[in-house]
């Protein structure tokens, strides 16, 4: 047997959606979010959705960390790599293959690539470090997006450049934190009654990165694994929580994640990053939210260097509900765009485009519902 095969067990699954009902009975519509891509591929993969009472609701929030990259960022990078070549510093750029394909206003990185800029799609940002390693010559820039899971490598690769003093190798920071953009979804009027806690952001931040959530709102919160069991489970609490009037954190994700998290990451991050208030796309600005260079480390950000004015651009084309699917207040079946104009092959919102995506995950598996 598999480490993972409990998790996945359908009789195991079965007495749980069971328990969910037994406790949800009498219960009024109680609404649970999770801030997770990978939270939202269990759910619609293995139509969890479908298995619960009607009363019990999941909603999605911003668990996208490219879908919620904001336009200008992106338009930015784009304009730093044109002004560079045109000085004869023909930067090589990675990212992530879903950002590669983020659609703006004025294209995306793959529109740029197929115009001979040098843009490389990298698994990691170590990879962009070995480039940066095998090009002396040339500036590599890694155009760096993601939650605190994401951060975490970056910093680490951040310490490893720095020891080297490795000159040619940069960043662009368009890194998030989840817990602040969580706290302002609620003081913006998003109803949920529980949260359902993303499992690798928390082996980073810990249990008590949440603290502040439950401590501030009441709000009862699950942290939770990928599996169909871990997602039956942080309902089922969830739902007792509910019914009981409890507001506690619990760590349903015990075999990943540790009270404290990983302090050793959380050190780094801390290094080299300072907390700031940063745009969410389709969101707007929210405090705190957001992770910079610090002054002393300035010389591994892109933008020290190059800075190009960029106007403020529509996040967002007309009739796209992605903003409303960020706050965990629409589903994308509820956009008129989904699966009509708007489709993985042709994009019209961000949320199709990434794998962690909510209306590429709907579209992925055919949920309608």
């Amino acid at each position: 047997m598999g480490a993972l095969d409990g998790f996945r067990d359908r009789e195991l699954a079965q007495k749980i959606v069971k328990k969910i009902h037994e406790e949800a009975r009498g219960l009024d519509e109680v609404r649970f979010m999770h801030v997770c891509g990978t939270h939202e591929d269990t759910v619609t993969r293995t139509g969890i959705r479908s298995l619960l009472p009607g009363n019990v609701k999941i909603l999605s929030g911003p668990g996208c960390p490219v879908c919620i990259t904001p336009v200008e960022d992106i338009v930015k990078m784009m304009e730093i790599i044109r002004q560079a070549y045109e000085e004869g510093d023909k930067i090589i750029m990675t990212t992530f293959g879903d950002m590669y394909k983020i659609p703006t206003p004025r294209g995306s990185f793959a529109d740029l690539k197929s115009e001979g800029y040098d843009i490389r799609v990298v698994y990691s940002i170590y990879d962009t470090y070995r480039i940066a390693k095998e090009n002396p010559e040339r500036t590599v820039v890694h155009f760096s997006p993601g939650f605190e899971t994401t951060t975490a490598p970056a910093a680490g690769m951040l310490n490893v450049v720095a020891q080297e003093e490795l000159e040619n190798f940069k960043i662009y920071s368009v890194h998030r934190l989840t817990p602040p953009a969580v706290e302002v979804l609620i003081k913006q009027g998003t109803r949920f009654h529980g949260l359902i806690d993303p499992g690798h952001v928390s082996t980073i931040i810990g249990v008590k990165g949440w603290k502040p959530i439950t401590e501030k709102y009441s709000v009862p919160q699950v942290v939770a694994g990928f599996e169909p069991v871990d997602m039956l489970l942080a309902i089922l609490y969830l739902v007792r929580m509910v019914k009981t009037g409890e507001a506690e954190i619990i760590n349903e994700y015990t075999r990943s994640v540790k009270y404290e998290g990983n302090v050793v990451a959380q050190k780094l991050i801390d290094k080299f990053f300072e907390v700031v208030d940063a745009k969410w796309r389709a969101l707007g600005v929210m405090p705190k939210s957001g992770l910079e260079l610090k002054n002393e480390w300035k010389e591994f950000e892109i933008r020290t260097y190059y800075n190009p004015e960029v106007p403020k651009l529509p996040d967002l084309e007309k009739g796209c509900l992605c903003g409303a699917i960020l706050r965990g207040l629409a589903l994308p079946p509820q956009c008129p765009h989904f699966g009509k104009t708007c489709t993985p092959r042709h994009p019209v919102g961000p949320c199709m485009v990434s794998y962690e995506g909510t209306c590429s995950i709907f579209y992925k598996y055919g949920a309608l519902f």
